[in-house]
């Protein structure tokens, strides 16, 4: 297999990096500190086609592969953590779901406002009491007539204020062995009796907007039912499987950041008449960096490509997440420690980045999570 990137993929990293360095960058700090979601930003993604990446231009996306996005994912996370978690989900989480699993008519209602830029969407699935255990989901969800009406609470759902809907999972009914059957539901955000809530106050990834949902018999025709209402269960992991490779992409992106300005800074710092970079503890730190980031990546790139050819890739992708979001956090750590008391300042830019990083171990399945998760792929 050859990672070596096509024209067209270079051209996309190309693309997104120069959008990235003027758009995104040079505001990323004021963001994190006034915990601003930069709506203007993702309307000129929008336009550029980075909404729609990964889907195909019938419903006003641009065609590109996974791998393609994945690059686009990493060089929006290496300008703001923030912003690379948002755009990220309004991708894998929004979009991604009702291309997989929506009847034609939802993906055109939908889908293509969202792959053209228009509109954002968000994913409804952790709960205050089912976060790793979302098979413990209590909102619900019952058939009343033509109509569903939903009752209960999500948290931590990230875009949910800026979104036209959000695709929400609830419990509709038993199976035959007695367990929940949760079924995935389009709900627009407008609807009466649906509150969203932005109350949060974050470690990091500050710029990304994290909503509280709250559901008060809020009715959706039953239309809105995504994919096989008894599979909702199956359609949200296979949306994660997919979300993972993200999370890993936006963790190399954030590593890299945390690099570059460790390597830079090792280079102009000047100690005992030399730059520290001279010195082979930190040489040894930036080497070890380097190559984490680099096989972080390489995993990132199979995961993705295995999606592209409609492989398996479950354990790939948890392979990829668990390794680059604990790389990340080493790296973005080591980034500090080379800077010294300099790196516990703001005005350098790295403690942003450890911040930003942490959450990468936590979202989208916990380290732990990932580990069960290819547990369970090697048969145990």
């Amino acid at each position: 297999m050859d990672f070596s990137l096509t024209k067209e993929q270079q051209m996309i990293k190309e693309m997104v990096r120069d959008f990235a360095e003027k758009e995104i960058a040079p505001y990323a700090a004021k963001w994190d500190e006034e915990a601003h979601f930069p709506l203007h930003v993702f309307r000129k993604m929008g336009e550029l086609g980075l909404l729609g990446l990964p889907f195909p231009e019938e419903y006003g996306g641009a065609g590109g592969d996974t791998i393609s996005y994945a690059i686009a994912v990493e060089e929006i996370g290496r300008a703001c953590g923030g912003t690379g978690l948002s755009y990220a989900a309004a991708v894998s989480l929004g979009a991604s779901p009702i291309y997989y699993f929506g009847t034609e008519e939802q993906k055109q209602t939908w889908l293509v406002p969202m792959a053209k830029g228009e509109t954002l969407g968000a994913f409804g699935l952790t709960e205050p009491n089912a976060g790793s255990d979302a098979g413990g989901t209590r909102t619900t969800a019952v058939l009343d007539g033509d109509e569903y009406v939903i009752n209960g609470e999500k948290c931590w759902i990230t875009n949910a204020q800026y979104a036209r809907q959000v695709i929400v999972t609830a419990v509709t009914g038993k199976d035959a062995r007695g367990k929940n059957i949760i079924t995935a539901l389009i709900v627009p955000t407008d609807s009466l009796g649906f509150t969203i809530r932005s109350n949060y106050d974050k470690m990091g990834v500050r710029a990304s907007n994290t909503c509280e949902l709250v559901f008060e018999n809020v009715r959706v025709p039953k239309e809105n039912v995504l994919g096989d209402p008894q599979k909702g269960f199956n359609q949200f992991l296979y949306t994660l499987d997919g979300g993972r490779i993200s999370i890993a992409a936006l963790a190399v992106g954030i590593a890299q950041a945390a690099f570059e300005k460790a390597l830079q800074y090792a280079k102009e710092r000047i100690q005992f008449g030399q730059p520290i970079s001279k010195f082979q503890a930190i040489q040894f730190k930036l080497a070890d960096m380097a190559m984490e980031i680099e096989l972080a990546r390489n995993m990132v790139y199979k995961a993705a490509w295995l999606k592209d050819q409609g492989k398996s890739f479950t354990k790939e992708a948890s392979f990829a997440k668990l390794f680059a979001s604990e790389m990340g956090f080493r790296v973005c750590n080591q980034a500090i420690q080379i800077h010294g008391g300099y790196g516990y300042m703001k005005e350098y830019g790295v403690e942003r980045h450890l911040r930003d990083i942490k959450l990468m171990e936590i979202g989208e399945g916990t380290s732990e999570i990932q580990r069960l998760v290819i547990a369970r792929q090697l048969g145990c």
